[in-house]
């Protein structure tokens, strides 16, 4: 189970941005990356680094939900939020 939470970590930190300002429950039809990339940080205290600091090209949000089949950033965080072992994740 840690290692699978730590799988999801990675993608959320290599992938991942910090939601600023997101509603703990997202309304429907409302973007499921921010609510659960929130609800990751505060529950374990931050994501990683943003995509663009690094030297070398990164994925990004959109083309790593097109690799696990999901729609768009929305679909990518109801998917990690099923599958991270985090209650404290969801949308």
């Amino acid at each position: 189970m840690r290692t699978r939470s730590l799988a999801v970590a990675a993608v959320l930190g290599i992938v991942g941005s910090i939601a600023l300002a997101t509603p703990a429950v997202a309304a429907e039809g409302s973007n499921c990356w921010g609510v659960v990339s929130s609800q990751a940080a505060r529950s374990d205290g931050g994501l990683g680094a943003h995509a663009s600091s690094f030297d070398e090209p990164r994925l990004g949000i959109g083309n790593v939900a097109r690799l696990f089949n999901v729609e768009g950033p929305g679909g990518l965080g109801t998917l990690l939020a099923s599958i991270d072992g985090n209650d404290a994740t969801h949308c």
